[in-house]
């Protein structure tokens, strides 16, 4: 893809667009090969279209994670809750067991699902496109369920909790 756009700096440019805060999501599957569970955070994470219903994230071309769970073609997606940030922190780090401490469970297709979530949303890949030094995931819901509570929020390099205006 080329694009002409000015030159801008990418911090800069991280910088102001942490300015819109987003919802944190565990996008995780299992690896076909050996059955452990992968998993990688979002914080791009939405929803695509109705009718179908489909949703889309976006995930880094260096992410080491994805290509782990891309072959099973079937993810859940774990909408963080506010008191999650542990899940969160354990999630983006670069250990082997990425799943080690945390409390999960299967999904009807046996994709990794955090207790606790705020929701989930069990999904099948459709289609990845190119996106600069990402690739666009898009994705089939096939089943769903909201959970209870608040859900965690990154804005500005920072997690926090919703707060509902007065």
């Amino acid at each position: 893809m080329t694009l002409s756009t000015p030159t801008i700096e990418p911090r800069y440019f991280r910088d102001v667009i942490g300015h819109l805060p987003t919802g944190v999501t565990v996008v995780a599957g299992r690896e076909p090969a050996t059955g452990a569970p992968a998993g990688l955070v979002v914080g791009t994470f939405q929803s695509l279209s109705l009718e179908p219903p489909l949703v889309t994230f976006s995930v880094a071309t260096t992410s080491s994670s994805w290509p782990k769970i891309r072959p099973a073609t079937h993810f859940s997606a774990s909408v963080l809750a506010d008191d999650q940030s542990h899940v969160c922190q354990a999630l983006s780090s670069k250990q082997s067991d990425k799943f080690a401490g945390l409390d999960w469970s299967e999904s009807a297709e046996g994709s990794p699902q955090i207790t606790g979530a705020h929701a989930w949303i069990d999904c099948k890949t459709v289609h990845e496109l190119e996106g600069g030094d990402h690739v666009i995931v898009i994705a089939e819901v096939l089943r769903l369920h909201a959970g209870t509570g608040q859900p965690l929020i990154f804005h500005r390099g920072r997690l926090g909790a919703y707060r509902q205006a007065a």
